[in-house]
């Protein structure tokens, strides 16, 4: 196959038969193709900033910004913070979610739960991790990752 045969096609599936990639913002229907008026794109950092931002409201404690660009591809920074409870995991995570939701910027996926006390949210170019204390101190992510720049902490 050339490489113009496994172009995606914009009216349809990719000829190798796997789903095409769509963007996190939804196309208005008035525009095809285009953000919705106000959604514009950010950069890793600038995302990672406005989750600290919203993990901050939720009383959210120990926060770090990791930037792992250049690092990793699997993400270019890290968010990570502690909550004290089970419920305070749930309203960071959800708090997270609902804000960036109204910005119109959507995760593509979240795994954990409160009860096992640690939650991930995944917005591609930037992964949150919301952990109480003990388990924080366990997966110890600030050091596996120590070779990335602090951006910023919060405590």
């Amino acid at each position: 196959m050339t490489d113009a045969a496994l172009k995606p096609r914009p009216d349809g599936p990719r000829p190798d038969g796997l789903p095409t990639r769509r963007s996190r913002v939804k196309a208005d229907a008035d525009a095809p193709g285009q953000p919705p008026p106000g959604a514009e794109e950010r950069s890793a950092l600038d995302l990672a900033r406005r989750i600290v931002e919203l993990a901050e409201d939720k009383k959210a404690a120990d926060i770090v910004l990791l930037d792992l660009s250049g690092l990793t591809s699997v993400a270019d920074a890290f968010v990570i913070c502690s909550g004290g409870s089970d419920r305070q995991l749930e309203a960071i995570a959800d708090g997270i979610i609902g804000g960036l939701r109204d910005e119109k910027i959507r995760p593509f996926g979240r795994e954990g739960t409160a009860a096992s006390h640690w939650i991930l949210v995944d917005y591609g170019s930037v992964i949150v991790h919301v952990f109480t204390p003990p388990e924080r101190d366990f997966y110890q992510l600030e050091r596996h990752w120590s070779e990335a720049k602090t951006v910023l902490r919060v405590q």
